[in-house]
């Protein structure tokens, strides 16, 4: 019973995430951060990833408990970790997809701007090593606000020489997540069929999920109720800092969505077709020079 019960767990985690069990080509993952709050979880869902190959794991500290933790799961990919400036390098090597969750989290009373002045520091450091050991990498931002991390990061690599617009995205999947919950749950349809197109930013009133465009439509929903599902998904991190009371933020389900575009990232990479995914990139869908939009 014990041995169905897990198998049947396993099944149901695969086509959750929509994971394939054919062979694939070998992957290495870098997560730059992954001693963090969002770091943890997604280094563990990532490891349960049967397209990652190999896992490399970093940051300033703490790495090596995370790394060996994860590492004990027995899925097939083979987990390393790497501590402190000097073996950011070797982390990087060879990366096909890196996710970079590295910052200071939110707090209560702190909006997205007021991460601007740390988290731009980090994220030109970890672009500058990216630009150098593994240019070719597909880049995963989520360190906030992903609304000026990603322009810096894009920066970085003009400088360097390495910028492939193509490369470099900003990872809004989390209003994604959120929007196809909140819709779900008010117009009493199975939160799995559920997809919500989310465009424009990642902070506050720049986060516009299109309801007028879900699937499955629903005819139920008022227009008020459109509009507070609305607000309730461009404020649904500060729901979250305010429910943990100053201690924490939008960790767990943050990693989720990073696994959830990174395996989509993989999935192209492996000539998977028709892969969808919302994301913050440069754009010319508007005037602005990024934009969140669905990307292919």
């Amino acid at each position: 019973m014990r041995s169905s019960l897990l198998k049947s767990t396993s099944e149901l985690l695969r086509r959750s995430r929509g994971y394939s069990s054919s062979a694939n080509p070998e992957r290495k993952v870098a997560i730059l951060g992954a001693a963090g709050g969002i770091g943890q979880p997604l280094s563990l869902l990532m490891k349960l990833n049967p397209l990652v190959s190999s896992l490399s794991l970093y940051d300033i500290a703490g790495t090596v408990g995370v790394a060996a933790d994860v590492s004990h799961i027995n899925t097939p990919a083979l987990v390393k970790g790497f501590m402190g400036d000097d073996q950011l390098g070797e982390a990087l090597e060879g990366s096909d997809v890196v996710i970079i969750p590295a910052g200071v989290p939110r707090k209560p009373g702190m909006t997205r701007d007021d991460l601007f002045n740390i988290n731009a520091g980090i994220v030109k450091a970890l672009s500058t090593a990216i630009a150098k050991h593994c240019p070719n990498a597909l880049v995963n931002m989520i360190s906030n606000p992903v609304n000026s991390t990603v322009p810096i990061a894009a920066e970085v690599f003009k400088k360097a020489g390495t910028y492939d617009e193509k490369k470099l995205f900003g990872v809004t999947t989390l209003d994604v997540v959120r929007a196809k919950t909140f819709y779900a749950g008010k117009a009493g349809v199975p939160v799995t069929d559920v997809n919500v197109p989310v465009v424009g930013g990642h902070a506050g009133i720049t986060i516009l999920p299109l309801f007028s465009q879900a699937t499955p439509p629903s005819n139920s929903l008022s227009q008020e109720e459109i509009v507070a599902l609305t607000k309730r998904t461009q404020d649904g991190g500060t729901e979250v800092v305010e429910a943990k009371a100053g201690k924490g933020s939008a960790t767990l389900s943050m990693a989720y969505a990073g696994a959830v575009f990174a395996d989509a990232c993989l999935k192209g990479l492996n000539g998977v077709p028709d892969i969808v995914e919302c994301s913050f990139v440069q754009s010319t869908v508007t005037e602005l020079p990024f934009f969140a939009s669905k990307i292919a």
